[in-house]
């Protein structure tokens, strides 16, 4: 089943169960989703769909830490629940070795040398990792790869 049919089946269930977090914050993400697909004229695809997903958690995520900041526990305590609701529909993210192993592989096969081929490599690596591993994180270790 794909993460789409997913979020709209949690979003039934969260109105039977009544929990209202979880109904919420799938209306939210499925609204961005619809919002996409509206402005592109397309349909999603699952990668796309994950990716979505993965900035939504991101943004939940700095809004984490802009209310620890500002000493909120209520916001911080509303934005770790939004998280973990979202998190429920990532796929399993990836190991550190099972990461490096892909962008390997990746440097491999697009013949990437230097770091100004890190467009090359990112390109053939994303829809590989899809929402399995933060686009920063691979980017870090992408750079680090080709610079050695």
């Amino acid at each position: 089943m794909d993460t789409k049919t997913q979020l709209n089946n949690a979003v039934k269930e969260a109105m039977k169960s009544g929990d209202e977090v979880r109904k919420r914050t799938v209306r939210m993400v499925l609204a961005a989703i619809k919002q996409v697909e509206v402005d592109k004229r397309i349909s999603l695809d699952e990668s796309a769909v994950l990716s979505i997903l993965q900035k939504e958690i991101k943004l939940r995520k700095e809004a984490l830490e802009e209310a620890k900041k500002a000493d909120r526990a209520d916001l911080a305590e509303a934005s770790q629940a939004e998280i973990d609701v979202l998190n429920v529909f990532m796929p399993r993210g990836l190991s550190d070795d099972e990461l490096r192993a892909l962008v390997q592989a990746a440097i491999v096969e697009t013949g990437a040398a230097a770091a100004s081929d890190m467009g090359k490599v990112m390109k053939a690596l994303l829809p590989q990792i899809a929402g399995r591993a933060p686009g920063d994180q691979v980017s870090a270790l992408v750079r680090e790869l080709l610079q050695k």
